[in-house]
């Protein structure tokens, strides 16, 4: 019965995002497939005929893989400049097939393409968020990937998992749907006789002993079954339900049927821009905090004061996001700082107040403030 209740909560969903991979759009050989492209796309459509129709942001990974075989490459490159090179033919590849695919239902798609850094600095963030709103209060299909062609290995988001448990927080939405070539979490591994398929996870203590599998995959993808239960649990410990299931049973899993995987919701919503500041940002440095100021930051709810530092290590500029840690050099929280690297050791183990007197008003401030700042649960 309560396991009915949650699918029907899955129905009455009003903001939706769903997040395909690229071993369910592509062929073998790397290309895009079309027939799996409209087969996607008509489950996404249907669900606008619907009275009560909800929106949907697609997050679709596939732009590497799309290029591949136009660039005459084999298999997915390892080199980061080949990858981009890549990603550049393909994310135009991809998005003219959604494009012409979507007019067929008369709808027009919005491209948004996001790396870790914009997510994680508030104006970007920002206007993140105001782009999809908009694109979807005017009936458009907003299509999200991460902007492969410029991203770098220290801003990138990892996988295409993550950046959609992500956005679905950053829009708000009320489910989120991961699609894959398997058609759910399986006790062990799904080829081997005996494995049978979870049909709801009510909390992390439902995966212990559940043999997840590695984090990658040899093929066009990235992903594999531990970034889904990952995306997973940072989407469900932000108060929105998950539904992993195969991209052929996607009508079946949007329209609330018990396909697939659902993970009941763990946690209530967070502060929107504090999730990807801890999910998908990447320190550029570190402070190290006395006692004092990891009790005022971490139990007290305190912004991070000069007064509490008592080491620098990195190069990063003002804005940057920096680990904080304990004299015993674990990671306790993560902020934006307000200092560049090379202003901070003048500063450290002085009032604000002094610091006003002496360098000018604009030293009397947090070295990284509370509105700024994550703390990180062991």
């Amino acid at each position: 019965m309560v396991d009915q209740l949650l699918r029907e909560e899955v129905v009455s969903a009003r903001r939706i995002v769903v997040k395909v991979g690229s071993s369910s759009l592509t062929t073998a050989a790397g290309g895009l497939d079309a027939d799996r492209v409209d087969a996607l796309v008509d489950a996404l459509a249907k669900l606008r005929t619907r009275p009560d129709a909800p929106e949907v942001v697609l997050v679709s990974s596939g732009a590497i893989a799309a290029g591949l075989a136009p660039l005459g490459l084999a298999k997915r490159p390892k080199d980061l400049a080949r990858q981009q090179a890549a990603a550049s033919v393909g994310q135009g590849l991809l998005v003219a097939r959604y494009t012409a695919s979507f007019a067929r239902y008369g709808v027009r798609v919005g491209q948004v393409l996001l790396t870790a850094e914009d997510a994680s600095r508030r104006a970007h963030y920002r206007n993140a968020y105001r782009t999809l709103d908009q694109l979807l209060t005017m009936g458009a299909m907003p299509i999200v990937n991460e902007n492969d062609t410029v991203a770098t290995a220290e801003i990138k988001f990892g996988d295409n998992d993550r950046l959609a448990a992500l956005v679905a927080h950053l829009v708000r939405a009320d489910l989120l749907v991961l699609l894959s070539d398997v058609d759910g979490l399986y006790d062990g591994d799904p080829a081997k006789p005996g494995s049978s398929r979870i049909e709801v996870v009510h909390g992390p203590e439902d995966l212990a002993g559940v043999e997840i599998g590695s984090a990658g995959k040899a093929g066009v993808g990235t992903g594999g079954m531990v970034t889904k239960v990952e995306a997973a649990r940072i989407a469900t410990g932000a108060g929105i339900p998950v539904v992993l299931t195969a991209a052929s049973q996607a009508a079946d899993a949007l329209a609330g049927r018990p396909t697939g995987t659902l993970f009941q919701r763990t946690g209530s919503r967070s502060a929107d821009r504090l999730l990807w500041l801890e999910h998908a940002s990447s320190p550029r440095g570190t402070l190290t905090l006395d006692d004092g100021a990891v009790a005022a930051v971490v139990h007290g709810g305190k912004s991070l004061l000069p007064a509490g530092v008592t080491r620098v290590e990195g190069e990063f500029a003002a804005g940057d996001p920096v680990d904080l840690l304990g004299e015993n050099g674990h990671i306790v929280a993560r902020g934006l700082v307000n200092f560049d690297a090379r202003e901070l050791p003048r500063l450290l183990g002085r009032s604000t107040r002094e610091l006003a007197q002496e360098l000018g008003a604009a030293y009397e401030r947090e070295v990284v403030h509370r509105d700024d700042l994550v703390v990180l649960r062991g």
